[in-house]
């Protein structure tokens, strides 16, 4: 019986790992085909990625909130972000995953 599951555990493992990265991939994929035009730059008060000091108190909001202003877009003090990128063409799980890569980069 502990074999079985020492066994399962070990796929389960694999399998969420192997998610992530997928999932971590899309981010990057999606990050270099839209939102560097922004955040590269920092264009229109958009923080650029790897900034740590600029991403610091976005980031302290939570992720909740960065992917609600990603996908629905948000005016703030600094700048706009239109919703998705302006891809709206964009799932809202592929805008998600680009904001965890962006806040992955600038931590």
């Amino acid at each position: 019986m502990k074999k079985t599951v020492i066994a399962f555990a070990g796929v389960a493992m694999f399998g969420f790992g192997a998610a992530h990265a997928a999932d971590a991939a899309k981010g990057e994929e999606i990050y270099k085909q839209v939102c560097f035009a922004c955040h590269d730059a920092g264009v229109a008060g958009a923080p650029k990625i790897g900034d740590k000091a600029a991403w610091e108190p976005r980031i302290a909001k939570g992720m909740d909130t960065l992917h609600k202003h990603a996908i629905e877009g948000f005016t703030g003090d600094a700048g706009a972000m239109p919703p998705k990128g302006g891809r709206t063409d964009l799932s809202d799980e592929a805008v998600m995953s680009a904001v965890d890569y962006l806040v992955g980069k600038s931590k």
